[in-house]
C-alpha cells in the first residue's frame, strides 16, 4: 500500500490517502476525525484499515491537483545516518569513514515534499548546496534495547529521502550543513512494509538532469538496518513515525572531481526500486529571489 500526506488549494490542513494510479483516495471524514494525520493512524497501529476506510465516489484526488507533503509531515524525529556505503568522503580533507556509526537529525522545516522546489541558500552557501539519495525507514513501533533480530517488527514502511547538504558549512559543523530550511525533500509517498518482499535488494539511483549520478543497492550498506535501528534504539526511544535515513551512496556532487554542487533549474531526480520516484526542481528561496532582482547576481 501507498500512503501519501498532501494538502489542496484552499485547505491548508494536511490529509492523507491511499495512492491508487493517479488519484489519492482519503479515508472517510469520521476515520480521519479519530486518525487526523498519518503519524496518528501509524502511532495507533492502524495502518491496514486505513485502505478499508476509503470511500472512492467522493474521497478521491487527482495527484496533479494536490501538494504532496512528506508522507509524515510531523514526525518527530528524523535521525540520519551518515558515511554508510563505501565512497569518498564528500567534504574536502575527509577521505574516510568514521570509525564508529555517524548519527546527526534534520529539523523542521528543512524536508519539502515531492514536485516542491528546494531553495538553494543565499550567499557563500549557495556555493556549496549538493545532493545524496537515500532510502528511509518509517518506524511503525516504539521500542527502546532493540534486538537486531527484532527490529523488522518496528519498521512500518518506507520513503525515500534527498538529504540537501550545504558542505561549506558542513566543515563547521555537521548540524549546520545538513539542516538549512527547504534544502532537502523526502517522499513522493510511503510503502508499507508489506510491499517489499527483500530490503537489501532495493536499488537507489539519483539523476541530475537526467544523468545517473548516484546508483547502489541497500545491501552495499556498511552497517545493515538491523545494527542501524538496534544503535539508535541504545540512545534514544524511537517512536511511530519516527523517519531514520539510512544513508547515502558515492556520486554525490561534493565527492565528483571537479565537485558538481546544484543550481538553480537542475532537476534532481531519486528512484529506488519499489518505492517510486522523490522528483524536485532546484530554485531560489523568495527572499533570494527578491535580493537577487536587487542586485542582478544570478545564483
Amino acid at each position: 500500500m501507498k500512503i501519501a500526506s498532501f494538502t489542496m488549494t484552499n485547505f491548508d490542513k494536511p490529509l492523507y490517502g491511499v495512492i491508487k494510479g493517479d488519484q489519492i483516495m482519503a479515508p472517510k471524514l469520521g476515520f480521519l476525525k479519530k486518525y487526523p494525520t498519518l503519524r496518528d493512524a501509524i502511532e495507533a497501529d492502524v495502518l491496514p484499515q486505513v485502505e478499508e476506510m476509503i470511500v472512492a465516489k467522493n474521497n478521491g484526488y487527482n495527484l496533479t491537483n494536490v501538494t504532496l507533503l512528506p508522507p509524515v509531515p510531523n514526525a518527530r524525529r528524523v535521525i540520519c545516518v551518515g558515511m554508510n556505503y563505501p565512497k569518498i568522503y564528500p567534504v574536502k580533507g575527509a577521505v574516510s569513514p568514521p570509525k564508529n556509526m555517524l548519527l546527526f537529525a534534520k529539523l523542521e522545516g528543512t524536508l519539502v515534499g515531492h514536485n516542491t522546489r528546494l531553495e538553494i541558500p543565499m550567499g557563500e552557501a549557495a556555493e556549496t548546496y549538493d545532493y545524496e539519495g537515500e532510502i528511509v525507514l518509517i518506524i511503525g513501533k516504539a521500542g527502546r534495547y532493540i534486538k537486531p533480530e527484532d527490529v523488522m517488527g518496528h519498521i512500518a514502511g518506507y520513503t525515500i529521502m534527498n538529504d540537501g547538504s550545504v558542505r561549506g558549512w558542513q566543515t563547521q559543523s555537521l548540524h549546520a550543513g545538513k539542516n538549512f530550511a527547504n534544502s532537502g525533500s523526502c517522499g513522493p509517498w510511503m510503502v508499507t512494509k508489506d510491499e517489499i518482499d527483500d530490503f537489501s535488494e532495493m536499488h537507489i539511483q539519483t539523476r541530475l538532469n537526467g544523468e545517473v549520478m548516484q546508483s547502489a543497492k541497500a545491501k552495499d550498506m556498511l552497517i545493515n538496518i538491523q545494527e542501524l535501528v538496534s544503535y539508535i534504539s541504545h540512545t534514544i526511544d524511537i517512536k511511530p513515525g519516527d523517519l531514520i535515513a539510512t544513508g547515502s551512496p558515492d556520486g554525490s556532487g561534493g565527492s565528483l572531481s571537479p565537485p558538481r554542487f546544484l543550481k538553480r533549474d537542475d532537476q534532481l531526480e531519486i528512484e529506488v526500486s519499489g518505492l517510486g520516484i522523490l522528483k524536485n526542481t532546484i530554485g531560489l528561496s523568495s527572499k533570494a529571489e527578491m535580493n537577487q532582482q536587487q542586485t542582478g547576481v544570478i545564483l
